[in-house]
């Protein structure tokens, strides 16, 4: 007899039944090395401007993305984007290149919203999710379900700070990690592959900045034995108490940027004070010249699934 399997996310429920599904198992090396053709059958509003794609995605769907890799046996990079991001993705080639691949990106700073709201793209803010304000949901579903988590990032020393104050916070989290300042060619960048595959997680989070982190995700892609893909930044850097962190109320207010600013001015004045200009340039030209005619226009906004 088939029984029905739900995953929840804020958007609704994903309801299949059991016979879709195919019992998780720690894959062989054959597997881990294919290129996981499944496609998701998670549908989200995408919408897509000038090229750069968001999609309304909240925590609990992240959440409902990695249950649903480990029940088919997938693999989905999740990219995200944020107003440094864009700057990026205007500027590297490599980046560009990783959010063509990503199977999700979701939305991690707050002045996106309204930004992509006046081209009509319908997000609220329950659609920005930081990984600072992820973690919490994910450490208590990963000690639930037994998902095994890998942390690739941070300074030597850094990320084992880390991880020890996330494994207190969290009993029976499977955590590993290894730092990010390694050669990501030849026999340093093979070691910490081989070593993500021999723990094959269910979730990896590559945190070594932009777009060191897109670039290392797309080059060494076929040879990732991950479930889920994150590119989650300097998190590890806030977890262990190295950088900083903002208090949520206030970035749930949007000053969040003025927060980290103020705190670190020698190595964000340029994050926060000039790169923002070229991104608002950028969609401010969009918006004048293409304004009138944009909802019309499938290449410029697209307001679907994929």
């Amino acid at each position: 007899m088939n029984t029905r399997k739900s995953l929840p996310t804020l958007n609704g429920t994903i309801d299949r039944w059991a016979d879709d599904i195919t019992p998780l198992h720690r894959p062989s090396d054959q597997e881990l090395f294919c290129s996981f053709p499944e496609r998701s059958r998670l549908k989200f509003p995408t919408f897509n401007l000038l090229g750069i794609r968001v999609q309304a995605i909240t925590a609990h769907d992240l959440l409902a993305i990695i249950s649903e890799a480990v029940l088919n046996q997938a693999r989905y990079v999740v990219a995200n984007h944020n107003m440094h991001s864009l700057y990026v993705w205007h500027h590297d080639s490599k980046m560009r290149d990783l959010h063509a691949r990503a199977d999700f990106t979701h939305v991690d700073g707050l002045p996106l919203i309204p930004l992509f709201r006046l081209f009509g793209a319908r997000l609220k803010r329950e659609h920005r999710t930081t990984y600072l304000d992820f973690w919490p949901m994910l450490g208590k579903e990963a000690v639930k379900h037994g998902w095994g988590i890998y942390y690739l990032g941070a300074k030597p020393g850094v990320v084992e700070e880390g991880a020890a104050r996330l494994r207190e916070q969290y009993p029976g989290l499977q955590l590993r990690t290894h730092h990010g300042y390694f050669d990501t060619h030849g026999a340093e960048n093979e070691a910490v592959l081989s070593e993500i595959r021999a723990y094959a997680p269910e979730v990896l989070m590559v945190g070594m900045g932009m777009p060191r982190q897109e670039a290392w995700i797309n080059t060494n892609l076929n040879h990732i034995a991950a479930r889920t893909i994150f590119c989650s930044g300097c998190m590890m850097d806030y977890v262990a108490g190295k950088i900083p962190t903002c208090p949520r109320w206030l970035a749930r207010i949007g000053f969040e940027w003025l927060y980290r600013l103020l705190t670190e001015p020698a190595r964000l004045w340029r994050r926060y004070l000039v790169e923002p200009w070229f991104v608002l340039g950028q969609l401010g030209s969009a918006y004048f010249k293409l304004g009138r005619s944009f909802e019309a226009s499938s290449s410029i906004l697209e307001d679907g699934n994929e």
